[in-house]
Formats: structure tokens, sequence, C-alpha cells
């Protein structure tokens, strides 16, 4: 499942190559890709048709694209979009920009023309944006933009709008956002009676983070997953938030994390970060940091919440009062 970091390298395409375009043809080539929204192709091709797409914004793994709608009353809303078409990308979606004249790929559900365009750098924009998903657990759809609770832009793009979409509402703001507020995560984290990791993966809570990076910002954090969260103090809270920047921000920097084909950028690439893990999937081998110690420990796996997770034995102390 992609997460936070996978999730901004394809947000950043968009905005590179499709945003200020308008979408001048839709379709729908198999429905169960837009199974959410449930008016149906019709009334989808009949929202995008015509509309301008202003941004593309992502709130932890949340992303979209607010439309600027076609015959809007500007001079009643200040020309804020009210819809936004939601992406989500599952186990295996792919947004691609592609040439007109590209093959179809194999999995290719839904086609968006788009109007003639240049990148930020000048260069001509292929026309088209195409939603390919092998196992068809992501989708389109659209939904309604609201106002923020906080009045802070509803995350991370590169216009600042207050909006947010009605089913991303709930979602907690990510480390990666300027609004993040590490004093009302920490007051919230303290009042939970769980295991760290837990903590981290509830995205009402944080947004974002999801196993890879959970394991990975926990073993910089020296934290055991187990780690009840009411005794966690500041100090080592603020310590394991500025892990997850940290790693996040890496694999940003390395294009995301791929073990195989299903996630690429918006270009088809790959990302490399899964080079660099110092934990996650690595079960047997040496800890990077014993290593560097002279001490031959070993990465562990333990099953937790139907999944796996990855800890030094040595750097990650088990507590006693544990909480999976």
């Amino acid at each position: 499942m992609p997460e936070l970091p996978e999730v901004e390298v394809v947000r950043r395409g968009l905005a590179q190559w499709v945003r200020g375009r308008t979408i001048t043809k839709v379709e729908v080539l198999d429905e169960r890709s837009i199974r959410r929204h449930v008016l149906g192709a019709e009334d989808l091709r009949g929202n995008l048709e015509g509309a301008r797409v202003v941004d593309a914004v992502r709130r932890g793994k949340f992303l979209w694209l607010p439309l600027q709608e076609d015959g809007q009353n500007n001079a009643n809303d200040g020309g804020a979009p009210h819809l936004a078409l939601m992406v989500h990308l599952g186990m295996s979606g792919q947004l691609l920009i592609e040439d007109a004249e590209a093959p179809d790929e194999k999995h290719l559900k839904v086609r968006l023309t788009l109007s003639p365009g240049t990148d930020t750098g000048g260069n001509v924009a292929p026309a088209e944006l195409r939603f390919v998903d092998q196992r068809i657990f992501g989708g389109m759809f659209l939904a309604d933009l609201v106002p923020t609770a906080d009045g802070h832009p509803g995350g991370l793009a590169e216009t600042p709008l207050p909006l947010v979409p009605v089913e991303a509402s709930h979602i907690a703001r990510d480390p990666l956002d300027p609004a993040f507020s590490f004093d009302a995560f920490y007051q919230r984290l303290r009042a939970r009676k769980t295991g760290i990791k837990r903590a981290l993966l509830d995205q009402g809570l944080i947004s974002g983070i999801g196993n890879i990076y959970a394991d990975e910002a926990l073993w910089a954090a020296k934290l055991h997953f187990a780690r009840p969260t009411d005794t966690l103090r500041r100090k080592d809270a603020l310590a394991l938030v500025d892990e997850c920047r940290d790693v996040m921000n890496r694999a940003l920097d390395a294009g995301g994390t791929s073990f195989d084909s299903l996630y690429v950028n918006v270009n088809g690439a790959s990302g490399y970060f899964a080079r660099s893990l110092n934990a996650y999937g690595r079960e047997g081998e040496p800890c990077p940091r014993c290593a560097a110690l002279g001490l031959d420990t070993r990465i562990r796996r333990d099953s937790f919440m139907n999944r796996s997770s990855y800890t030094c034995p040595v750097c990650q102390r088990r507590p006693r009062n544990g909480r999976w």
C-alpha cells in the first residue's frame, strides 16, 4: 500500500503536469474503478468535462484535485472550488501522464483527456491522465469540498486552499504538513492507552504513516513498537516525529519505496528507497547500527495487526508492560 512519500511523489507530478489544465474528455473503461462515485459514470463525466484542475493536494495518504467547475458563480463564492476529484491508489493504482498516441496499459481503467498545456519548465505536457489499477482496490470519485476546521490549507499543495473533501476531513494532519501541531499530537498521544506503533498507524491521530515508515522511524528513534503511549516522554515523542519526517523526506528524495512494479510515479518510474531500509523487511539481517559497533545483532520479525513488525532486539528493547 503506498504511504505518504509515494502519494506525495505522485502529487508533485500531478502539480507539474496537470495543474491549471481543463479536462476535455472522460472515458471510464471499467466502472469498478469509480464504484465509490455512486451516481455512476455519466454523472462523473458530466461533472469533470469542462472543469479546470486548480491544483493537486495531499493530506496523509489522501490525494485530490480541486476543480474549478464550468460555469461556477465566481461573484458569490470568490471562485473557490466546490468539488474535488479524489483518487485512492489502493494496492496497485497508478496515475500516469501519457501522450495520446501511447498504447493503452493492460489495466487502464479511466482516461482523462486534458487541454493543451506545459509543465512548470515550459515543456509541452502529454495529453492524457490515465488511472491504471491491476488489483482494482483503488478508484476515483467526486467529493464535496468543505472549509477546514482550523482554517489552514486542506493539505500540501502549491495553492493554499483552506478546503478539504468531506471524506478526508476526519484525517489528521501529517508530519510534513506545515500546519501539523506537535503539541496537539502529543496531548492526544499521551491520552491513548495503546502501543506506539498502533498509534502511529491511526490516521485520525497522525496521518500518512504506514507499516514501512513506522518501523523505520521506530528503529531510528530506538523505540519498540509495543512501548505504551502514556509512558512516552515529550522528548521521546518529539524525537520520534522528527524521525518520521526524516525517513519520509529521504524516501521522497529517492522517489518513494517500490518493492515491485505496481508503485510508480506519473512518468512510470519506480522509487528506490527500499535499498535504504534499516529494519523493515530485513528479518535475519544484521542491524546496521549494531554492526557499526561491532555487534552481530539480527533484525527480528513479530506478528502485528495481521502484518509484521521489524525491530532490533538490542536497540529496541521490548518493554515489560508493552501494549500491542
